[in-house]
């Protein structure tokens, strides 16, 4: 056995128990008889009483919901609904989907996997409820839910061979022809986001109908529901009205079929450099902003996120290494390459000084986020910012959301706790010396041994927009 925090080699299997904390948030022990718990939660309340910055959660299936409500996640930041089609009864309806030629056989498809998505947005609701479920539409490029090509090929030879049905190959044959067709040399760039959608109108029709449908069924039971559209890769200001204007037609027509009254908003991902810099118009369509920092990183830096790593640790650790021959074997204390035998003047300098892919760069990406902001506000004084990327779980990323005064943070259910400490350590460093105080909340003493499902209390936090406005107030109270 490995201690994974001292790296410790123990000889044979030690018992490895799960963390009681996981098991409170899993419903699986009462947090009465878990101390450690108790503490938990209780610092976690302290930090609530600091930040003004809200934190919610990446979360595309209700179990993910629930590990992040347990850890006091308020919403869902980003849930991906193609994550939703890969399940093993809806790959195959996809697959037809895609391979249709005509609109009304896409459509017969996606009546299919209606209700299935429906039953996937109203389980996230239940989870979250009276909390906002920001929902991104369909992302991905197509091709991703079809066969890689090679293996098509692979298998198609082994039928010839074979002698297998002839209908069989043909179908394969088919599939192959389509996942051709769909080949992009740089899919990242190519056909997906908003473009599917604007392209493909039905997929979106489909989606925008799941997605209020499920919000008026638990409507119905008396449930509030705050539904958030996010429409991605947006890059110009018709494509986000062509988008807007489609799930606002379906929305309404859905409502008044329904006879439910339902507050939602539609708005977009900021993750293309183009949408950064035209916040301004965007902002008109746009009833929020949601950064999308790992595609903002990749586009502002012009790196893949999957090849990167070739790349970026040596950019890392390139003072580490021999200016000359770049052998990382270098007696520093005589300052000679033991592989080149080359004497080291100075120490060569680093490119990055992090991976931005996990710490959010300030003066790049960062910039454009500011620029975003400000744009947006110009045409939107009252709109809602937010960030999905995995950076709103590293501290130092929430530190400079703070600093931007977003209104929240998202990232992986189980970074929560994370965010939320680091949103209270980026208010109390914004403090005035004079201003800090304490926190109120104590440990809760043990109440027995009662069981019972845990509801994880998170205490209001007044948002970014409201803490400007009462220090503008202040401001201004002090002048007079």
């Amino acid at each position: 056995s490995v201690n994974g925090f001292t790296g410790h080699v123990y000889n044979g299997d030690i018992p490895v128990v799960e963390s009681e904390v996981i098991q409170v948030v899993q419903g699986k022990l009462d947090a009465r008889r878990s101390e450690k718990y108790r503490i938990f939660a209780t610092f976690l309340d302290w930090t609530d009483e600091f930040r003004t910055l809200h934190v919610r959660a990446n979360a595309d299936i209700p179990d993910q919901a629930k590990i992040a409500r347990g850890f006091g996640a308020e919403g869902i930041g980003l849930c991906r609904t193609e994550h939703m089609f890969f399940a093993a009864d809806r790959i195959p309806i996809m697959q037809k989907m895609i391979l249709a030629r005509a609109r009304e056989e896409r459509e017969q498809y996606l009546a299919q996997l209606l209700p299935l998505q429906k039953q996937d947005f109203i389980g996230l609701y239940r989870e979250m409820e009276g909390f906002p479920v920001t929902i991104r539409l369909l992302d991905p490029p197509l091709h991703e839910f079809l066969p890689k090509r090679e293996d098509l090929m692979v298998e198609i030879a082994k039928l010839e061979l074979t002698d297998g049905r002839l209908e069989v190959i043909e179908e394969k044959r088919r599939l192959l022809e389509r996942v051709e067709e769909l080949h992009e040399f740089n899919p990242m760039l190519g056909l997906r986001g908003c473009r599917l959608g604007i392209t493909m109108p039905e997929i979106t029709r489909m989606q925008a109908r799941a997605i209020i449908e499920a919000a008026c069924e638990l409507g119905r039971e008396g449930k509030k529901i705050v539904p958030e559209i996010m429409i991605p890769l947006v890059g110009m200001v018709s494509e986000m009205k062509a988008q807007k204007d489609l799930i606002r037609e379906v929305a309404e027509e859905t409502l008044a079929r329904n006879g439910v009254t339902l507050s939602y908003l539609v708005g977009t991902m900021i993750e293309l450099p183009r949408a950064a810099v035209t916040a301004k118009r965007i902002a008109e369509q746009a009833e929020f902003f949601s950064f999308g920092t790992n595609d903002l990183t990749q586009t502002t830096f012009g790196f893949s996120r999957d090849d990167a790593a070739k790349f970026v640790a040596f950019y890392m650790k390139r003072q580490d290494c021999c200016p000359t021959c770049l052998s990382p074997q270098v007696n520093w204390k005589e300052m000679i390459c033991q592989s080149c035998g080359s004497h080291i003047a100075t120490k060569a300098d680093n490119i990055l000084d992090a991976d931005p892919f996990a710490v959010l760069d300030r003066e790049g990406v960062g910039a454009m986020m500011r620029l975003a902001i400000n744009e947006g506000r110009l045409t939107r004084p009252d709109i809602k910012l937010g960030i999905c990327g995995e950076h709103g779980g590293d501290p130092s990323s929430v530190e400079f959301c703070h600093e931007l005064g977003l209104d929240y943070v998202s990232c992986s259910p189980f970074r929560v706790p994370i965010a939320r400490l680091a949103a209270a350590q980026a208010a109390i460093n914004g403090m005035p010396a004079g201003k800090k105080k304490s926190p109120k909340a104590s440990i809760a003493p043990s109440r027995g041994k009662r069981t019972g499902k845990v509801k994880v209390p998170v205490r209001p936090v007044k948002s970014s927009r409201s803490a400007r406005a009462a220090q503008g107030k202040a401001a201004s109270r002090r002048t007079r």
